[in-house]
């Protein structure tokens, strides 16, 4: 009984995958609503699992007491991911549009308040062909709210997926928890690694090597240091540490290639892509992962020494780690080049090494060769973030029920977070200050959101409007008036001014919610360097709740600005507050 009324509905659709790839194999899914994947287990108990005490992923990582962001959340499934013929699961599903529009179309049929979807795309796609795009509007129609990943192909620019503004698009960021596994190098020195690795080596030193070094020779010497299958001499590698570099093929496969050419541990060493951000993963041999920064002084350890050798420390969790929240190199990022005038992604949420559970009708690893089963897993990814989104919002659709979908994404944008728990501004991986092309308006901060103070509304004639300015005929039936505003001056809760020449003006309005009714709200505004914003007026009196206030935002270039390359971005904030609620807005601004 229990189950029957925390989940209420499960549907699978599998025609549009049928089409395109013929009947499905069953012994690699099920044909049900059933996870024969873990990918969807994981993300559906972040949103909205019960609390469940003493979860541990594999080897007793993250022991504790699990929950869902919103637990006693009721749920539906809607399953629309299916196996690639031919290639393993590992290298992830395929989802059909038109699976997902039957999917979107039966969610909102069947009343649902909020839909969180952790899918993404290669590129991002123009709305017309965006299935997602088109599908999530009808909910926004009907009032649902809707949480998307933006995607794991950071961290080159541009790169977003689901990037509608009815959407809310999600980035990844770290979480203050850590599970440290130290490397002991034969010289004294010690460089910490992070692994959820549940074996471990004996307690001894062993010899080090680079898998550059140990390569076969017919491997390619771009390639010699990836680990990748089949490419380590079985007798060069027999009882050593491998250090592997990551790049092409998967974390968990290079750790499999040095168990099969006889290697006694693993290290993962990242590239300089990846910076400091370490995912973490159940190896099935000793190991752990270093930064790129370590990497570089492995590497260095290793062909400075004439015998190099070490030892890797059995891993521990370890709590209120320093400084976090940061920014993950693999998250998706703007500008968001489907309409540069829409700032994305909207914002960030935890999306690193996040425990949730896990179906034990797949190995933690995915791979086929791997016998082990879990009920809780830990992975990193925009669709480990997105849930957290969507479980914030489905609180606040409990607490506010009358509240448009709008009203609640301006909620958590406008109350998101921009310190880590150092005191200092969030960072990217390589610890220089994150942009709002990485993080949005912040990072999630469910507990002020409940009580935002204002929030910027849109309704269906301003997303309509909108469309408009992209494609009038998108919006058919409805008629694009002759003069149609700019795109930029849809009410969104931040802003964007892609193409700047001279000057330009935007107008947004702001509802009260919050206190008793009247309130002053005095402005501050953050200058991005070069530019100068102006707003007006720069105070704003609400004498009841839902009475709505414009302003205007005009940005110019300042007089003594040196000249700027075309595309070039600058960020700025402007931020409304009653001395109780903090509203914040990110400003983008690049010169045409």
């Amino acid at each position: 009984m229990e189950l029957c009324r925390k989940l209420i509905g499960a549907r699978y659709y599998i025609k549009g995958y049928e089409h395109a790839y013929g009947p499905l194999n069953t012994s690699t899914d099920y044909r049900s609503p059933r996870d024969k994947d873990g990918h969807g287990t994981h993300t559906t108990s972040t949103v909205g699992g019960r609390a469940v005490p003493h979860a541990s992923a594999l080897g007793g990582f993250a022991s504790g007491t699990a929950s869902g962001g919103a637990p006693l959340a009721r749920l539906a499934i809607y399953k629309v991911c299916w196996p690639v013929p031919n290639k393993p699961k590992v290298d992830g599903n395929t989802c059909l549009g038109e699976d997902m529009l039957a999917a979107l179309d039966d969610a909102v049929a069947d009343g649902v308040d909020v839909v969180s979807i952790s899918i993404g795309t290669s590129k991002p796609y123009p709305y017309r062909q965006d299935s997602l795009a088109i599908g999530t509007f009808h909910a926004f129609l009907k009032n649902v709210v809707v949480s998307c990943s933006a995607g794991n192909s950071g961290p080159a620019a541009s790169t977003l997926s689901n990037t509608a503004p009815w959407i809310i698009t999600v980035g990844a960021s770290t979480v203050d928890r850590a599970f440290v596994s130290p490397i002991l190098l034969g010289n004294g020195k010690k460089i910490e690694g992070q692994t959820v690795t549940p074996y471990k080596l004996a307690k001894k030193m062993y010899p080090l090597v680079y898998a550059g070094d140990i390569a076969l020779p017919t491997v390619a010497k771009n390639v010699s240091g990836q680990c990748l299958p089949n490419s380590l001499s079985p007798s060069l590698a027999k009882g050593k540490i491998v250090l592997c570099m990551r790049g092409n093929g998967t974390r968990i496969a290079k750790g499999m290639e040095v168990k099969r050419a006889g290697g006694a541990g693993y290290v993962l060493g990242n590239s300089p892509a990846h910076g400091a951000e370490i995912p973490v993963d159940p190896h099935v041999l000793p190991a752990t992962a270093i930064s790129s920064d370590d990497a570089i002084k492995l590497r260095s350890y290793i062909s400075s020494t004439k015998k190099p050798v070490a030892a890797i420390g059995l891993a521990k969790t370890v709590l209120h780690t320093k400084p976090a929240p940061s920014m993950a190199a693999f998250t998706s990022r703007g500008p968001n080049i489907i309409d540069l005038n829409i700032l994305k992604p909207d914002i960030t949420a935890p999306g690193v090494n996040i425990l949730a559970a896990w179906s034990e009708a797949i190995s933690p690893t995915k791979f086929e060769d791997d016998p082990r089963t879990v009920k809780y897993n830990i992975l990193s990814g925009t669709s480990m973030s997105c849930p957290h989104v969507a479980a914030a919002a489905a609180l606040l659709k409990a607490v506010h029920p009358s509240w448009s979908s709008a009203a609640i994404r301006s909620a958590l944008m406008t109350t998101a977070g921009l310190m880590n728990n150092k005191g200092t501004e969030l960072l990217d991986p390589y610890g220089k200050p994150a942009t709002p092309f990485q993080f949005g308006s912040g990072h999630l901060v469910p507990t002020q959101a409940a009580d935002p103070g204002l929030v910027y509304n849109t309704s269906t004639t301003d997303y309509l409007l909108y469309l408009c300015t992209i494609d009038p005929s998108i919006s058919a039936p409805f008629q694009c008036p002759d003069k149609i505003p700019s795109a930029n001056n849809l009410n969104y809760p931040s802003v964007a001014f892609p193409r700047l020449n001279g000057t330009a003006t935007v107008t947004r309005t702001v509802t009260n919610v919050g206190g008793r009714g009247r309130s002053v709200y005095f402005l501050t505004i953050r200058q991005p360097k070069g530019f100068k914003i102006k707003i007006s007026p720069s105070v704003l009196a609400f004498k009841k709740i839902g009475e709505s206030k414009s302003f205007s935002v005009t940005v110019e270039v300042k007089g003594d600005a040196p000249p700027r390359p075309s595309g070039e971005y600058e960020f700025g904030w402007f931020t409304w507050s009653d001395k109780v609620h903090n509203v914040r807005s990110p400003i983008a601004i690049a010169m045409a």
